[in-house]
């Protein structure tokens, strides 16, 4: 038994349980409800759910504060924008104060970005006992090479300095990213990886059952860091476990 493991016949089952989970943790909290995002097409998934009954109007919206574990530099019109897709999926369908979306601005100087970013992070997110601001809860997925948000494979930048984020390159593109850091995903309340897709069993296998190449993963880095993680996966991306 693999602890935090549920897996799920399709994403589109998946979704729809990540969804009711994250409806009652934040409609049961007693005050605002920090959340922070990733890219990819699984939570857009979930977030095409969400946009819709019964979800929509039945989601404490007003004390959700939506942020994101990483950006590509582009500005949020272009279509690798996290931020963007995820406007287009959920937040122009929901009741949302803006005041509560705290994107990432891809299109500024990256290293300036990354102050602003963390100063505005520390002004909203309380602190927990390491003084590190603490998320209710992290969504995070995976790749194939075992990155995860944009601490990719080789890169230690982001995994040696208690920095809250950080300007990271995709290692075949070059393209600049900002990521939060390590220590700060590693915080959170709860971390839950969203897994889906065959391309992703071999890796999600070896973090997962602990073998020798999970110290080459950033995944499988923060697994081994922390305690509070849920591993959402449907049934291709169960292939070999």
């Amino acid at each position: 038994m693999i602890k935090g493991l549920k897996i799920f016949d399709t994403p589109e089952i998946l979704a729809q349980h990540l969804s009711n989970g994250l409806q009652s943790s934040i409609n049961n909290s007693p005050g605002n409800f920090f959340l922070a995002v990733s890219g990819g097409s699984t939570p857009l998934v979930v977030f095409n759910k969400l946009a819709h009954p019964p979800y929509n109007d039945n989601f404490q919206w007003e004390k959700t504060h939506f942020f994101w574990c990483d950006e590509r530099c582009v500005n949020a019109d272009d279509p690798e924008s996290n931020f963007g897709a995820a406007r287009r999926t959920l937040f122009n369908k929901i009741s949302i104060p803006k005041a509560n979306i705290h994107y990432i601005h891809g299109e500024a100087i990256p290293k300036d970005e990354v102050v602003r970013y963390s100063n505005e992070i520390q002004k909203f997110v309380p602190s927990g006992e390491n003084g590190l601001p603490k998320f209710d809860s992290v969504l995070l997925g995976l790749g194939e090479d075992g990155h995860t948000a944009s601490l990719f494979p080789g890169k230690s930048l982001l995994f040696t300095y208690s920095n809250i984020a950080g300007v990271a390159k995709h290692p075949l593109t070059g393209q600049k990213r900002i990521s939060l850091t390590a220590d700060i995903l590693c915080s959170a309340k709860r971390i839950t990886f969203v897994v889906t897709g065959k391309g992703k069993a071999k890796v999600l296998s070896e973090i997962l059952l602990d073998l020798p190449a999970v110290k080459n993963y950033p995944a499988g880095i923060i697994k081994s860091i922390s305690e509070n993680i849920d591993w959402i996966v449907d049934k291709e991306a169960a292939f070999y476990l």
